[in-house]
Formats: structure tokens, sequence, C-alpha cells
């Protein structure tokens, strides 16, 4: 791609050492689809536990953990009844303690999910708020509001749920008469927190205290940029989006982003500022531009937020390009690192999604009677996609499985869905199970190797042994060992560390300098010339003969 010469910032401030997080890989484990140690077919704690030593040497330098907390599971955790203790799904409050301690001494730090802008309808605070009175105080630790109409029988505004159908629910007084409405912006028995109201305020900051003092080494936050609501509560008329609101042609939408939201994250980094061992807070914000991203990761915020305007980019030169040089320059002006991400527990996985057709609108997951996507071309593209990924400077984020080149599991019977979206959506959204499936660990074993039975929560394809951890160790052309590699030389050549130089390149490549490595993405339909002399040091597939690269191959070479 043509470009002038021009460097991107890297992650720390000149002069100054680079902390932990800043150049950190970060691995996402969903609790419930990592290892099952007991047979039951839900992946647990200890499983995750005895599985440690894997992350360890694939080379990361963290785990951040979904949510384990007692819930319902009406959106498998996300739906929090008590922040202070462990489901018995999966395991008991001492199991976690082992397992921050397993981690830390295989050099792993972890990092958990904090869920803030809702609790579980099973929530004790929720039971005290239907008992109470219209305008109680337990009440106003929610968002409760009269509803419209002569018997208030039309809710308060017209917002829609993320999952469907309308984001308010009419409740029953204790008299028995038709009451109130709570407001959900995700499931019915999610209800939306007050973060108007101290209590709440204070509640949280024990929350953090409680795993802080447990030896947790930060938050990812879930929904960070929901919690505050436009005090009017105004109507908003458009389709409900996790990231939008920032056309010219749309305001921005009354229950995201609100600039409230900032006070909250600077009173919690002054908690953990006042903690030992560099801890951290992580923004899952669906935010868009990068310049409005990046004030959640001010000197005085958070410390990294999931780069999603990056995991939504096109897979061509000119948009990765983009997307690219306006995250670093975003990032910069704050003075905060870039933080990458490609797949996660709530997006198809980029080695289905990478495979449709480029400019296909992001699906809501992928059925058996959908379009499937090729899966041979997806798995080209996400190798060459985490290639150039993990050339970046700053930290980045692997979804458990992408080690293994794991597709979307787009064959999903219907009626084993379990996300709530399916049912809210009337099925027209079949949701986020196919990228939830429980990861292969040994091609030939019960659940392949997930636990030590058949039981498996979500049914595996039979595609998946082919994928299995032990038909991958060893093999010097597999993607598991394409991943170790480049860990390995990411950490080497001080990757995340670094700092970016664009180089000239044809319209279809983009090419870029960090430190002594250069990197090479060919997106075009003719193979691409390496500059003369390089010495290619790893790519995400094989070079030609006369040693140039492919289509949709990304090489490191010796710049």
């Amino acid at each position: 791609m043509n470009t002038d010469q021009t460097t991107s910032p890297s992650p720390g401030q000149a002069g100054e050492p680079t902390r932990w997080w800043q150049d950190a890989v970060i691995y996402q484990i969903y609790p419930r689809s990592f290892a099952d140690s007991n047979g039951d077919g839900v992946g647990d704690l200890p499983g995750i536990t005895a599985r440690l030593g894997h992350l360890a040497q694939l080379g990361v330098d963290a785990v951040w953990l979904s949510p384990f907390y007692p819930s319902p599971q009406a959106d498998a955790g996300y739906d929090v009844a008590n922040y202070r203790d462990v489901d018995p799904l999966f395991g008991r409050l001492e199991d976690a303690d082992k397992l921050i301690a397993e981690a830390r001494s295989l050099g792993l730090r972890v990092i958990v999910d904090l869920v803030p802008n809702h609790t579980s309808s099973a929530h004790r605070w929720f039971a005290e708020a239907l008992a109470d009175a219209p305008g109680g105080p337990a009440r106003q630790r929610y968002v409760f509001r009269d509803g419209k109409g002569t018997d208030g029988d039309e809710p308060p505004n017209t917002w829609q749920s993320v999952f469907g159908g309308p984001a308010w629910t009419r409740v029953t007084e204790p008299d028995g008469r038709p009451g109130q409405w709570y407001l959900h912006l995700f499931d019915v028995e999610q209800p939306d927190l007050n973060w108007d109201n101290p209590q709440v305020r204070e509640e949280f900051l024990d929350v953090l205290r409680f795993w802080l003092d447990r030896g947790v080494d930060g938050f990812r936050v879930d929904v960070a940029h929901g919690l505050v609501k436009q005090a009017d509560l105004a109507d908003w008329d458009y389709p409900q989006e996790m990231l939008g609101g920032d056309e010219i042609d749309k305001p921005r939408p009354p229950m995201w982003d609100q600039d409230g939201v900032h006070e909250i994250y600077r009173s919690w980094r002054r908690l953990l500022d006042g903690y030992s061992g560099d801890r951290i807070l992580v923004a899952e914000a669906w935010v868009e531009p990068a310049e409005r991203l990046a004030r959640y990761v001010r000197p005085d915020e958070m410390h990294q937020a999931f780069n999603f305007e990056y995991l939504l980019a096109s897979w061509t030169a000119p948009a990765q390009y983009a997307v690219v040089t306006r995250s670093l320059e975003a990032a910069d002006a704050v003075g905060a690192p870039t933080t990458w991400v490609l797949s996660n527990h709530d997006v198809v996985r980029h080695a289905s999604r990478l495979a449709l057709p480029i400019g296909t609108p992001r699906p809501n997951g992928i059925g058996a009677a959908d379009p499937q996507p090729d899966a041979a071309l997806g798995l080209r593209r996400a190798r060459a996609a985490t290639l150039l990924m993990l050339s970046l400077p700053g930290s980045a984020y692997l979804y458990q499985g992408e080690e293994l080149g794991l597709p979307e599991h787009t064959t999903l019977p219907d009626e084993a869905r379990q996300d709530p979206t399916w049912e809210r959506s009337g099925h027209r959204e079949r949701g986020r199970d196919g990228c939830r499936v429980p990861v292969p660990w040994e091609a030939d074993a019960p659940s392949y190797g997930f636990g030590p039975t058949d039981a498996s929560w979500l049914p595996q394809p039979s595609i998946w042994a082919e994928y299995a951890l032990d038909r991958q160790r060893g093999v010097p052309t597999s993607t598991y060992e394409m991943y170790r590699a480049a860990l390995r030389m990411r950490r080497e050549f001080g990757l995340g560390g670094g700092t970016l130089e664009w180089l000239p390149a044809p319209d279809d490549v983009l090419s870029f300098r960090n430190g002594p490595v250069g990197v090479l993405t060919n997106f075009g339909a003719e193979p691409a010339e390496l500059p003369v002399g390089a010495q290619p040091l790893h790519t995400s597939g094989p070079l030609s003969d006369d040693n140039r690269v492919p289509t949709d191959v990304t090489v490191w070479y010796r710049a």
C-alpha cells in the first residue's frame, strides 16, 4: 500500500520503562468451555488450573477469566448474583485461590471479569427492590421508572435490548397491582444498576478490594461504556447496536458512552494504584471513533481498552492501514498503549469471520442453514491476521482455541443453542454459542479431552479432532506452533514495545518495520515481492519457490 514513511508511537512515553501490561499478550479463558475436571460437561476452575501449563508453554503473559461467580446462568454467567464467591458449577472460592497461586508460580498474571452494568435478577439487591415501594431506597439502586399511558402500561421509553425485544419489563408491586418498569439493556434477568446511586458506587469499590486482596492482577470491565445513562432517558428509535452511534446522521445513543462513566473509573484507578504489583483495568467499551475510545485510557483512568474497531476492520490493505494508524495515533494522544484483538466470546471466530466475502456485515452467529465459510480460506487469512496483529506495538488479546485455528461451529443444531439472543430475537439472530464450544485437547479422547467423559454443554463438531492440541504439538506447520514461535519472537525482538514505521508498498500490500523486524502482508491476488536482501524469520504460510509472498500471507523478516 502506498504510504508516506511515517512513524507510529510506541506503547510507553519516551524514556519510561515499559510496564507489563503495555506490551502483554493476554489469553482469554471462557471457563465453561476450557477444561472440565469432573465430567459434568461444564468447564471449571480446577480444570483451568490443570491446563495452565499449556498457556505457559504457549508463551502468553496473563490470563483473563470470564465470569465464574454465582449466577442463574441466564447469560452464561454475565448475570451475577454474588460478586464475592464462585458458582458451584465452577468450583469453590478455594479453587480460585489455587488457580491464582498456580498461575503465579508459572509466571502468569490473572485478570478477572467484572460485570458492573447490571446484576442478576437473582441478586439479593433486586429481591429487595421488588419488595420495596416505588421510590424506595432499594429501588434506587436500579433504574425503575413509571410507565407511560393512562395506566402506566407502556414502557418508559423506546429503548430496545441488545438481545432483542424491549429493554423494559413491568413488575408486580408488593400489593399485587401492576407497577413500575425496570431497565435491562440485556436480558430480562439482567436489571441495570443505577450508577448515580452512591451505594452502588461504594459496593463495587468493595468488590474490587475483595478480589485485589485475593491476589488478582486486574479486571476486565464488562460493558464499560454503559454504566451511566443520559439523565432524561430520551427515546432512541434506531436499532440497538453495541458499536455505533457516532455516524453523522444520528446522535450518540443515550445509553452508551456517556461522559459520566469516566469519574467512576477515576475512582477505581485511585483504588488500584494503592495496591502493589501494577494491577490494571481493561475496558470492554464498544466505542468509536478511536479518539472517543482513547478517553477511557487516559493516565488517571483505565490501562487498556479493547480495540473493537480493529476487530471489525475489513480484510484489505487500506482498511487495515487506516485502523492501525488511527488506533496508534489516538492512544498516543493520551499516552496509552493500543490493545489489539481479533476474537472473543461475543463474536464469530476470526478463522470463520475472515472467510466471509469482504464487506459482509459482521454476523451474530452462523447456522447450518446460512452460507458456510470457506474453512481453508478462513484459516489462511486468520493466520495472516494473527501474525500481523502480533507484530504491532502494544498489547494483544487471544481467545481460547484460536492458537489451534478453531473455526466457528457453524453447524451447531439450533435446538442446542443457549445464548439468550436466539430466543429474544425471535430466532433471527443465532447468537454467540458457535464461538463458545468447548476446546479440543486430545483427538481420540472423550469430548476431545475437554473432560473425562463425553459430556459437553454445547455439542462439539466431529472436525474438532483435526484441531486438537495433541495433533498439532511438534508439527512445524501447525497453527499452534505458528503461535508459539510468533510469541517467542515477539518477546525476543521487543515488538510489543516497539515503534511502527510504514514502508512504501503496492495498494494491496501492507508493509512496515517494527524495530529490527520487517512485516509484510499481501492482500492482493498476485504474489508480492519482499525487499531486496530480506531474510524471512516467520511466515503465516509457505512462500513461493522464488521467495515471494502469496495472497493472504504475512511474513516477518529481518529488516
